[in-house]
């Protein structure tokens, strides 16, 4: 990942506004903890069911699922007081593991897994969550989402949209999105090289370029006789003598020659 990239993820993360915790919705298999100002006996630590329903103390099953936090609080507090329970209570509502608001982020990131949506949160905010992009990861990032039964797929470009400074790309993200990050592509270089092994392929390298990657010639290496071997789109693989000039593709194969005197 370009270290420009690495370096903005924190940066973003501070600057992006997320949303305040009384907006938040809650669905099913959230945990919350519920207190009553004035009466510890009414505190509760309870999941909501898949239903949107949880079973309070003297109230009984209430729906709560698609209610903003506040929202909540403001229905307890209301049921509490017309059953004659509490005089004017005060209900708080803390969310403490917040189930039906995950996303999924796999692939090249420091931290894979599932994380939250709490509130307002976007593309980068989550990758910053994830640890960002490891070094071996791609530029480009996949955006899978499902909305009314039909799946899309979102290609980012990460480094374009920071070089650029348009976080138009940089999308808020909703429960059950799925954000990929590839590894980056790679070109392969052997024989005669300091340094012969997999490297990561960076826009329009040249086969000049791609010796220096590999730390040169070896003091039996020439450039004279170098050959590339590549794989085309139905998987046939040919094989062409390399100038210094031609630019690598994905997955090439750098080979060169031992020098003959």
């Amino acid at each position: 990942m370009n270290k420009f990239v690495i370096a903005l993820f924190a940066l973003l993360l501070g600057a992006t506004g997320l949303a305040r915790a009384d907006d938040v919705l809650l669905g099913p298999s959230d945990l919350i903890k519920i207190s009553v100002y004035g009466n510890p006996d009414l505190g509760l630590e309870t999941q909501v069911s898949q239903a949107g329903t949880i079973s309070f103390p003297l109230v009984g099953q209430v729906a709560v699922g698609g209610l903003s936090v506040s929202a909540a609080e403001t229905k307890l507090a209301g049921l509490l007081a017309s059953g004659g329970f509490v005089k004017k209570p005060q209900v708080n509502i803390l969310v403490t593991a917040p189930q039906s608001r995950m996303v999924s982020v796999l692939g090249q990131v420091a931290k894979p897994g599932r994380y939250p949506v709490d509130g307002k949160q976007n593309l980068i905010d989550i990758l910053a969550l994830a640890g960002g992009v490891l070094p071996e990861g791609g530029d480009v990032v996949y955006l899978i989402r499902q909305r009314d039964g039909k799946t899309s797929k979102e290609t980012v470009d990460l480094v374009k949209m920071m070089r650029a400074g348009d976080l138009k790309l940089n999308a808020d993200l909703l429960t059950g999105d799925v954000v990929f990050v590839e590894r980056a592509p790679r070109f392969y270089i052997y024989g005669e090289v300091q340094k012969p092994g997999a490297y990561r392929l960076e826009s329009n390298m040249t086969v000049q370029q791609a010796l220096s990657v590999g730390g040169g010639l070896s003091q039996r290496g020439t450039e004279r006789g170098m050959r590339i071997k590549r794989r085309d789109s139905e998987g046939k693989v040919t094989e062409f003598a390399a100038r210094e000039s031609d630019v690598i593709q994905i997955d090439d194969v750098v080979y060169v020659k031992e020098s003959l005197f």
